[in-house]
């Protein structure tokens, strides 16, 4: 685990499984049409019921990059808040994981979230490289909370394998 502070929040990042994290908003790496299958998006249908899933393709599609939000189930949080990193062949880009990490984190401070947990987005269906995701990501979290943040206070980064824990943690140390 490590933390790091900026100008109104805080970065943790850990190792472990998203499902089981306690924050006020829970982020699923999602396609644009919100169904949940495999990754993230399995692990939080799992844990946190179909409910979740129904929710979110009543409002889907949406966009690339965009993000809607759902109640969480039986997660300890209270929102899910679907981030739409691909569409349904499944393919990502540094353009669509910068949107939907940005998009995230507006709807999240409008909706009051304090604390936020995302994981790697991209990484796991879409295949995209993890330090260049990590990279992208931080970049969007500091630009926002330079810029837009009103109340966002702590942003876990949960990352499932040691591997993509390692590539997220080179990175902030360098921050």
């Amino acid at each position: 685990m490590i933390v790091k502070k900026f100008k109104t929040l805080s970065i943790e990042i850990l190792q472990g499984d998203i499902s089981e994290i306690k924050a006020d908003c829970l982020v699923n790496a999602a396609n644009n049409h919100l169904y949940m299958g495999a990754g993230v998006a399995g692990a939080l249908k799992r844990k946190g019921g179909i409910e979740i899933e129904k929710e979110a393709v009543e409002k889907g599609p949406i966009e690339i990059g965009g993000a809607i939000e759902t109640k969480a189930g039986k997660l300890q949080a209270k929102y899910v808040i679907h981030a739409a990193v691909m569409g349904m062949d499944f393919e990502t880009d540094e353009r669509y994981i910068r949107k939907a990490t940005e998009n995230t984190l507006i709807l999240a401070d409008k909706l009051g979230i304090k604390t936020i947990a995302f994981p790697a987005l991209g990484t796991g269906v879409g295949r995209f490289p993890l330090k260049h995701c990590a990279e992208i990501m931080f970049d969007e979290i500091i630009k926002f909370d330079k810029e837009k943040n009103n109340g966002i206070e702590k942003i876990y980064l949960v990352l499932f394998t040691k591997k993509a824990f390692q590539e997220f943690e080179e990175v902030l140390r360098k921050l």
